[in-house]
């Protein structure tokens, strides 16, 4: 089923909502703890995400919800909203605005609709299956990316990986840099990460560990502006995927990124 005006609307009115509670938290007392998983949360995190649920309940009460807060609403539909209100808490934390409110349609398991906003910087990429990626209302697109060697690659942190994954990582990093003393990845940024990859100015973004809303909005975001979204096997993502998590700006680089992946760092 084709993405609606009115889902499209909706999801817009989500991100609205979202900023609106976030904004006056930023680099204020915004009430942090941390979560059984050691990872932090925020008073914003959960009224930012309270407060898309009560939209959400209103205007779509019989789809189903996926929030990182708040947890799974079964639906009637075959559609879910998948929330995270900010991915990217500890940048958030620390005064950071590379953090961003994800948005996902998702429609039997496929991702549909996608929305990457940074309430603070007001910026938003607007994703649809189907039809170009918006960023603040205009078309935006990946960059051309003629060769592995001098691409560059970004992650939030590889101490956020699953074990093992980080030498299939560093294979990935040395092809790249083409075995040059150079300044490497870029650090930190979440789903910003993926925003920046769409508009040109990132080539690659690695990940694992991911759960569906840190990765669901990200997929009609990216490959709506020209760039392929998988997992570490070149699989696409979907509410079954696993967490490999793999941005490539330049589709034709796909094959040339996964062939480092497999590598490991210690056969260079």
């Amino acid at each position: 089923m084709p993405v609606s005006s009115a889902d499209l609307a909706l999801a817009q009115r989500l991100a609205d909502a979202a900023g609106a509670v976030i904004r006056p938290y930023f680099r204020r007392d915004f009430g942090g703890e941390t979560k059984a998983d050691h990872s932090p949360v925020t008073r914003a995190d959960r009224e930012a995400e309270a407060a898309m649920r009560r939209l959400l309940d209103a205007e779509a009460p019989g789809d189903g919800i996926v929030g990182e807060e708040y947890g799974d609403k079964p639906g009637v539909t075959g559609r879910q909203w998948v929330l995270d209100p900010i991915d990217g808490t500890r940048s958030f934390t620390v005064g950071r605005a590379i953090f961003g409110t994800l948005i996902a349609l998702v429609e039997d398991g496929w991702p549909v609709l996608g929305i990457i906003d940074q309430p603070v910087q007001r910026e938003r990429w607007v994703g649809v299956a189907g039809r170009p990626t918006l960023f603040n209302g205009q078309a935006t697109r990946t960059r051309t990316c003629v060769q592995l060697e001098g691409a560059i690659v970004a992650t939030t942190s590889p101490h956020l990986f699953a074990d093992g994954d980080v030498p299939h990582y560093m294979a990935l990093v040395a092809a790249a840099s083409g075995g040059r003393a150079r300044q490497g990845p870029v650090y930190g940024g979440d789903c910003y990460n993926y925003g920046l990859l769409a508009s040109g100015h990132l080539d690659i973004v690695a990940e694992s560990g991911l759960q569906l809303y840190d990765f669901a909005a990200l997929v009609p975001v990216v490959e709506g502006a020209g760039g392929r979204m998988c997992d570490w096997n070149g699989e696409p993502l979907t509410a079954s995927s696993d967490g490999h998590v793999l941005a490539i700006g330049d589709p034709a680089r796909t094959d040339d990124v996964l062939e480092a992946l497999r590598a490991t760092h210690h056969d260079h």
